[in-house]
């Protein structure tokens, strides 16, 4: 870890906190529309008028983003090891990220297709349950495939995302052991649907979730990889009274529209399941365990 990386985190959180900066910390650019699967929880996916970015206009996005502030970039899709231009792959876009001052990249993969090949900072697999939970969101054989890609991409930095809803709930547990007792997963993110337009019948109800965010802390109190923060999860209880910091992140998509989160603004804020909504609220809290996560999983 740099001297001026270190140095960066703390200079940005004074200027938000004490002059009112709204400056990014991360940027989440969305590279390409195209994808192997059609997910139901799934928001992004289209069959026609697929966007596709090119590796210039990434280029200039990534700029723009960094100029805002933006030191973390997270590179999704679509299916990010689709996308591909004249000789260029994935790799290519991870390299720019660095090239031009991001601190560290991460990709994000349903992994249905080796990506031992990805050279990001770390991976996040989207795991939505074991065997058949996972599948009855992702479509059959996936989670087969999905274990044969995670065994073989001998990856330090890999970790898993499971976005709880109603059809996956019951398989949290099974999926926190997995976790722990998997060698190739450093850590597993917990989230929760966020009911998006279209996919409104997978929210959970607020006591639901609140339990499972109970069983969560548990096992994370037993020493689960649990990769959110006790305060962080805390906080996800009370999603529907908390502060709006959607500007933290800001959010490129494949059509090359910039901006916050979708939702944000909207009655779904108070609905939100992305994990990060309480992590921020942790950090702006002065929470010590969410910024030491926060640290361990960015540095």
């Amino acid at each position: 870890m740099q001297i001026k990386q270190l140095l960066y985190l703390p200079w940005w959180f004074l200027r938000s906190v004490c002059l009112g900066k709204k400056a990014p910390l991360q940027t989440v650019i969305f590279i390409t529309d195209r994808c192997n699967l059609r997910c139901k929880h799934c928001s992004v996916y289209q069959t026609e008028n697929i966007h596709h970015m090119s590796f210039e206009d990434i280029r200039k996005h990534l700029q723009y983003s960094y100029g805002l502030g933006s030191r973390f970039v997270d590179i999704e899709g679509g299916e990010t090891t689709l996308w591909k231009e004249d000789g260029k792959n994935l790799n290519d876009v991870i390299r720019l990220a660095k090239e031009i001052g991001f601190f560290s990249v991460t990709v994000t993969t349903n992994a249905q297709q080796d990506f031992s090949w990805v050279e990001a900072d770390s991976i996040w697999v989207s795991l939505d349950g074991i065997g058949k939970y996972h599948e009855m969101i992702r479509g059959e054989g996936t989670f087969q495939r999905l274990e044969k890609n995670i065994a073989a991409a001998g990856k330090k930095h890999l970790d898993v995302n499971m976005v709880v809803n109603r059809l996956n709930k019951d398989s949290v547990e099974d999926t926190l052991e997995y976790a722990k007792q998997h060698p190739a997963i450093e850590m597993i993110s917990i989230n929760f649907h966020t009911p998006f337009p279209g996919t409104e019948y997978l929210a959970l109800d607020k006591d639901t979730r609140n339990r499972i965010i109970d069983t969560v802390i548990r096992y994370k109190k037993q020493g689960y990889p649990v990769m959110n923060s006790y305060s962080g999860l805390r906080k996800m209880k009370q999603v529907d009274q908390l502060k709006n910091r959607c500007w933290i992140t800001n959010f490129v998509y494949a059509d090359g529209t910039r901006g916050y989160c979708a939702g944000m603004g909207t009655e779904i804020c108070k609905q939100c399941g992305f994990c990060m909504s309480g992590e921020m609220a942790a950090v702006f809290s002065l929470h010590p365990d969410t910024v030491f996560a926060g640290m361990k999983l960015r540095m």
